[in-house]
């Protein structure tokens, strides 16, 4: 018995309702079209039904629901942004001696030795969500070599005169204008941090300035502004800034070093007060040298040894910035991703004996810390 095809004006698709009936398909075509099927329909009797896939309104609506959906899902997933750093919540330990990534300029470090100093124990009580602070014009929070600076300015403001994309790039970040560059970078004194510094850290990519935050190692050498604040990592030439909150647990990558530990990691704050001369530890020859803001170590002399040789470190609340620039302080308690070889915490200058009669005039006018707590800053 052959079997012929259905009627054309039978619907080819399923029917709009459940399956009943022969399982065998019947052996001719109906003498009448199916309720709902095609054809007129009956005077009185419900209209015509067709399957869902076949309305439009309805096929759109779908559509739209699951474009919204896709869209909505890649949103949550990308979160806020990773600060340059391909990882949001990573922060880079960048060794004193190392160029690191994406770099502004050659190095312009003359020197990147000086030996660490412990911090002295923070006033008040400290958790995992809070960080070290210190002052900017605190005495001691930097070093040097006597007559020698930690960077080469004039070869810095070279480097950025010929290469006039990186120079906007830097002046962006810096909140100058690109022409203000050179006397900008006059107006910053070299030094040595002495201690290991969180900061937000900003290379050059494809024409524009890119952040990540990083803790710089002690001995990094540095340029500092009149409020004590680190601006120019000298052995690449990157704009710094202050380190910024961010949400999520942190990893550490990059370098590492025999004597860090996360929890002496600390973020330098604005002096309260314009700092004219800088009291730095020159730990070559163990002795306390007053340098003037912008000068390059020519007019340096010994000074006396302050009371407090190390820098005191307050505990703050974190705050969170009002722009985002990057990533954030660092509130994670894990270590670094490279291996760290075990070794003492790093010993303080002596101060068990007096200093040394002084050779010159010992006068100096530095505006050292204010005796108020330090400014809050973001979380580390």
């Amino acid at each position: 018995m052959s079997v012929e095809p259905p009627s054309s004006d039978r619907p080819t698709g399923p029917p709009s309702g459940p399956l009943s009936g022969p399982s065998q398909p019947p052996s001719g075509p109906p003498s009448q079209p199916p309720s709902g099927g095609g054809g007129a329909p009956e005077p009185g009797g419900p209209g015509p039904q067709r399957p869902w896939w076949r309305s439009a309104p309805r096929i759109a609506a779908i559509t739209a629901v699951v474009v919204a959906a896709v869209i909505l899902a890649v949103v949550l997933s990308r979160g806020d942004g990773d600060g340059g750093t391909g990882q949001s919540g990573e922060v880079f330990l960048q060794a004193a001696d190392k160029t690191g990534p994406d770099p502004f300029t050659e190095s312009t470090a003359n020197d990147s030795s000086a030996p660490p100093a412990t911090p002295s124990p923070p006033t008040g009580s400290t958790s995992s969500n809070q960080l070290r602070g210190v002052d900017g014009g605190a005495p001691g929070l930097y070093g040097g070599t006597r007559n020698t600076a930690a960077c080469d300015v004039e070869k810095q403001v070279d480097y950025l005169r010929s290469a006039p994309d990186k120079n906007k790039a830097f002046a962006s970040v810096a909140r100058v204008e690109a022409a203000d560059v050179p006397a900008y970078l006059r107006s910053l004194t070299p030094v040595q941090l002495r201690l290991d510094t969180r900061v937000t850290n900003h290379g050059y990519v494809d024409g524009a300035a890119t952040s990540y935050q990083a803790v710089l190692q002690a001995g990094t050498a540095v340029l500092v502004d009149d409020r004590g604040e680190p601006r120019v990592r000298c052995a690449c030439g990157n704009p710094l800034t202050q380190p910024v909150a961010q949400q999520g647990t942190l990893k550490r990558t990059g370098d590492s070093w025999p004597s860090y530990r996360s929890s002496d990691v600390v973020v330098v704050t604005p002096s309260q007060t314009v700092i004219n001369v800088f009291v730095i530890y020159d730990a070559a020859a163990d002795e306390w040298v007053a340098r003037h803001r912008g000068d390059d170590g020519d007019k340096d002399r010994k000074t006396d040894r302050p009371a407090k040789p190390t820098p005191s470190v307050s505990a703050s609340t974190p705050t969170t910035p009002t722009t985002p620039e990057s990533s954030t302080p660092e509130t994670a308690t894990s270590e670094p991703t490279t291996s760290e070889p075990p070794t003492t915490e790093p010993e303080t200058p002596d101060t068990s004996t007096p200093p040394p009669p002084p050779e010159e005039d010992t006068a100096t006018t530095s505006q050292s810390a204010p005796t108020e707590a330090a400014t809050p800053s973001p979380e580390l």
